[in-house]
């Protein structure tokens, strides 16, 4: 039974619901980029750029947009990627987007700086991954790997994208922290939105008699943020190299890959270290301002891998169209962030659900009308030259 449409066409509907309902601090943190903020736009020129050569004459009364990962089936060429803070958007929110994703056949990722618990979120069902940043402490975050594996999570996403903290001024003009505690600059905001109000931190309190906080740490660093540490304030990778890399490797028993990866260099090193795969991403335009699209950085690295790993496309995806771009450049599976943050911060479960319908439905429409019928169809030709 399809979701109810909430009133929402695409994926920019959603959007405008969901930064109606948030405060501004929450609305932020999950729209905006770093510094001088050139990483969005540029993520969706670089999309736009790309223009479709469609054949005509092709029976598309059947087409099929389901593929495979890591040896299982999923419905489309799309996962859920890791998001921090989705319980600040609603509550117990990684919940609903494990749910929804189970129930659309596509992977989950759990992020390491989620709000839930791994183990209550991969009770949730489904195929379920788990994206790591890297403690102060490695063998904290080696007991976090290892509780990942037990869990049932069948691939590991390193993600090395962020050395060093970006720049996100915002959050210190919004006084955003994790667990978020009452100031000046946010109650009035707060106040100003009711319905999150009640519906998020209302049922935190009577609930869980707590506010949500990053809930894959261990207890001494969740004692340290009850203090108002800014997201990812315990986070330490700017001294990760292929060792640290090689360790993962050997303690990690199942699909290894590495998210972050704009150079064709990085992508042939990956494949040194034993990866099984890698996120061709700028994070979404949340780490390096003025960094290239992923888009753009994508074939070269299609090039270097030569097929012998799972290039997966992160940042920018809003159409199914980009997926279906995405594929045509040589990525084997599409991640989405803020496109399944829009629909859960717009209405729950249901919403992540239609924001999964939308992709669908575009990725079909898009396929018909390129006179596509599975993914075998879909390559460099149905792009026009000069792309």
């Amino acid at each position: 039974m399809p979701a109810p449409d909430l009133g929402c066409w695409n994926i920019a509907d959603l959007r405008e619901r969901a930064r109606a309902r948030l405060p501004r601090g929450v609305w932020e943190y999950l729209e905006r980029g770093v510094e001088d903020e050139t990483g969005m736009a540029r993520n969706r020129a670089a999309f736009d750029r790309l223009q479709f050569r469609p054949r005509v004459l092709r029976d598309v009364s059947a087409i099929d947009v389901s593929t495979e990962v890591f040896g299982r089936k999923a419905a489309l060429p799309l996962a859920l990627a890791p998001t921090g803070a989705a319980g600040m958007m609603w509550y117990q929110g990684e919940a609903h987007l494990a749910r929804a994703a189970a129930k659309a056949g596509l992977p989950f990722t759990i992020s390491s700086a989620g709000t839930m618990e791994l183990e209550d979120i991969c009770a949730q069902g489904g195929n379920q991954w788990f994206q790591l940043y890297l403690w102060r402490d490695r063998e904290l975050s080696y007991d976090v790997v290892r509780r990942a594996h037990a869990a049932g999570c069948e691939a590991l996403f390193v993600t090395l994208d962020l050395p060093v903290m970006p720049n996100r001024e915002y959050l210190h003009r919004n006084g955003y922290g994790m667990p978020v505690k009452a100031n000046r600059k946010n109650v009035p905001d707060m106040l100003a939105h009711p319905r999150w109000l009640l519906g998020v931190l209302g049922r935190y309190l009577l609930h869980d008699g707590a506010l949500p906080t990053q809930s894959n740490l261990p207890q001494g660093l969740r004692q340290s943020l009850a203090k108002g540490a800014k997201p990812g304030a315990h986070f330490k990778q700017d001294d990760l190299d292929p060792e640290g890399i090689r360790r993962l490797r050997d303690l990690w028993p199942g699909k290894l890959v590495l998210k972050g990866v704009l150079h064709p260099d990085d992508a042939r090193l990956a494949l040194d270290l034993g990866a099984d795969g890698v996120v061709v991403s700028n994070h979404g335009g949340r780490a390096l301002d003025h960094s290239l699209a992923a888009i753009d950085a994508l074939p070269a690295i299609v090039e270097a891998v030569g097929g012998r790993m799972t290039v997966f496309l992160d940042s920018g995806v809003r159409r199914g169209s980009d997926i279906v771009k995405a594929r045509a450049l040589g990525a084997d599976m599409v991640l989405v962030g803020r496109a399944a943050l829009y629909g859960l911060s717009a209405g729950g479960e249901a919403g992540v659900t239609r924001t999964l319908d939308l992709l669908r439905e575009e990725v079909v429409r898009t396929m018909g009308m390129l006179g596509a019928r599975n993914w075998d169809e879909v390559g460099p030709q149905v792009l026009a030259a000069g792309n």
